[in-house]
């Protein structure tokens, strides 16, 4: 199913059950503002190659846009409205002053050269720079970007608007950014993962994981789930497919992804074909890839227990209900995946409270220092970062299930309703919703 097809049927069964009327329904589904520009840039050998980059900003009822911006071959407009308004319900969710946004360009950054991506990174943000800002729209990292992405941003957009390093996060941390966000999408599955299991009488502990996906949240979640002592039993990413049923060593297979760009050849696994990974036989099912995987005709033979949608939209509306008749539980991705956009928001707080209050004096330059570095800790370090993330995601699951008490539903519309909850009242409140 379409993603912003199966986005838009969630959220419509959310609204109908918080009883929302017509017009203010119509008005949280409305994307804010949508951008398609032409990104034309001369390549290595001199001919020229254009992109078409996206950048959907959704809602901004609770607070400035915030949303990733991806490289992949199939970036398209449907794909990117349903995840800028996914993250308009995450932030809600994740409870931070955050409304949703979603960028990208079609393109395939392997193909390119890393003076091709800078060139291509600098000429996007050449053309949305006046849409962007510090109040108004925060870009990330997502799929196929980094920090470094980030970096070329931050330093385009200073180029027109002066020094402004709270316009991104994910940032490099020489240029402001948080300790601890490079890990934060992964650890924040550990957390919901934990919460989830938690609930269930369970711990992490003995547990058998399959992670789709071995990229930035795959592999940090890989990484943290067997510090806890789980047992990741397979993995897969763009290279192929590996399995263990005693449990992969990874350090040994992240130490074997960076030598050679992907799982494929590992030694300590036998090869599997990529399209079995979600079927093999779990307890924790983690799919971390891309959206869509889980579907009505693979749903009948997935044979976990727990499914974390560290993925966006990795599961579509007919799966789950398949699912949902099996017994599986579904953690959803606009809860589970929360961690990234949750440190993000540290970062952002933590840069924006020294660079963009107006500073009237010398004065009062060293006043807003001193009370940053006494009171809130200016630059936290990585144990501060983590506790408060543990302490969100905590938090953010009690929430989701207390909506799922209140109305009496599974868990991804219990993480509907609390963000469009959140959203609607925000959007109220602002004299919005005529």
């Amino acid at each position: 199913m379409n993603a912003l097809v199966a986005t838009n049927r969630n959220f419509k069964l959310a609204a109908r059950l918080l009883g929302l009327d017509s017009k203010l329904e119509k008005s949280l589904l409305i994307p804010f503002r949508e951008i398609k520009v032409e990104c034309t840039i001369p390549k290595d050998d001199g001919t020229l190659a254009s992109f078409v980059g996206f950048r959907i900003q959704h809602d901004n009822a609770r607070g400035p846009m915030k949303g990733g911006i991806r490289y992949h071959p199939e970036v398209d407009p449907d794909e990117v409205n349903a995840l800028a308004q996914l993250m308009t319900w995450k932030t809600a969710v994740a409870n931070i002053p955050y409304g949703g946004a979603k960028g990208g360009i079609g393109c395939n950054p392997g193909d390119l050269s890393i003076s091709e991506l800078e060139r291509l990174t600098r000429v996007f943000t050449q053309k949305i720079h006046d849409l962007i800002g510090i109040h108004a729209d925060v870009p990330a990292p997502d799929m196929g970007t980094g920090p470094q992405t980030m970096a070329w941003i931050l330093d385009e957009y200073s180029k027109f608007h002066g020094h402004s390093p709270a316009v991104v996060t994910g940032k490099p941390i020489d240029l402001g950014g948080s300790l601890g966000r490079d890990a934060a999408t992964g650890r924040g599955v550990l957390f919901a993962t934990e919460a989830l299991l938690n609930e269930h009488g369970k711990n992490i502990a003995g547990q058998r994981f399959v992670i789709q996906g071995f990229g930035n949240v795959g592999s940090w979640a890989a990484r943290l789930i067997g510090e806890k002592g789980g047992k990741i039993v397979a993995v897969s990413d763009i290279s192929g497919a590996i399995k263990n049923s005693k449990g992969i060593d990874v350090p040994s297979l992240l130490k074997h992804v960076k030598e050679h760009r992907g799982v494929k050849g590992f030694s300590g696994g036998d090869s599997i074909d990529s399209n079995s990974i979600l079927i093999e036989d779990c307890d924790v099912l983690i799919p971390a890839a891309l959206g869509g995987v889980i579907n009505r005709e693979n749903a009948n033979d997935i044979k976990a227990k727990f499914i974390i949608e560290a993925a966006n939209h990795p599961t579509d509306p007919e799966a789950d209900e398949i699912l949902s008749k099996k017994g599986v539980v579904i953690l959803p991705d606009i809860y589970a995946n929360s961690g990234g956009v949750t440190v993000s928001y540290f970062e952002w707080v933590q840069v924006i409270n020294l660079w963009a209050r107006p500073v009237q004096n010398v004065l009062m330059y060293f006043y807003v220092l001193c009370k940053l570095q006494n009171i809130q800790g200016f630059m936290w370090d990585e144990e501060k970062v983590n506790n408060e993330l543990k302490t969100y995601m905590t938090r953010g699951f009690k929430d989701v299930k207390e909506m799922c008490r209140t109305h009496n539903c599974d868990l991804r519309m219990g993480a509907f309703t609390l963000g469009v909850n959140r959203v609607a009242r925000a959007t109220v409140l602002r004299g919005w919703e005529a």
